[in-house]
């Protein structure tokens, strides 16, 4: 089996707690102390839009260690298993919920996700983050983007009023 760079039986640092992955007995990996998934008030899973499954098999495709052809080796025992969260649009696996969703390029989708009071929408791209102040406008992307084009814009004025 082809396993794509990620875990590879070494533990897993996120937020100083450690996630460390260690071989079953039936070949999977299992993953220990990943919390549980949280649940809405009436009790069901989070849900997931059309567009944000396609972002989250994405995610899953492109960073997720466990992934494996459309398989998951966590879930593996013999036979080969499909990945449940590639083809579900509620969020149930733990380890998309609390590793890859809280990786660089998870963060967006995340705040997509889980609406709370520090979600905010950024005014360039339009796409969804978490703001850690009130005034915050720019997803961190598009933030360095703007930074630039203001710096530029301010120099120029600058220069404009410069007489030789």
């Amino acid at each position: 089996m082809r396993r794509k760079q990620g875990c590879k039986g070494r533990a897993i640092k996120k937020e100083g707690a450690a996630f460390s992955c260690s071989k079953t007995e039936k070949g999977g990996i299992h993953f220990n102390k990943l919390p549980n998934i949280e649940r809405l008030p009436n009790g069901s899973l989070p849900h997931m839009t059309p567009k944000q499954r396609q972002m989250a098999v994405k995610l899953i495709r492109n960073i997720c260690c466990n992934y494996d052809n459309g398989n998951c080796i966590v879930l593996d025992d013999g036979d080969a298993c499909v990945c449940v969260q590639s083809i579900s649009y509620s969020v149930n696996c733990k380890f998309f919920r609390h590793v890859l969703l809280e990786s660089k390029e998870g963060l967006s989708l995340k705040a997509e996700i889980f609406h709370d009071d520090t979600t905010k929408r950024c005014t360039v791209c339009s796409k969804a983050f978490q703001s850690k102040s009130n005034n915050a406008k720019y997803c961190g992307k598009c933030a360095e983007e703007v930074k630039k084009k203001q710096k530029a814009a301010y120099a120029r004025k600058r220069r404009a009023g410069v007489e030789k």
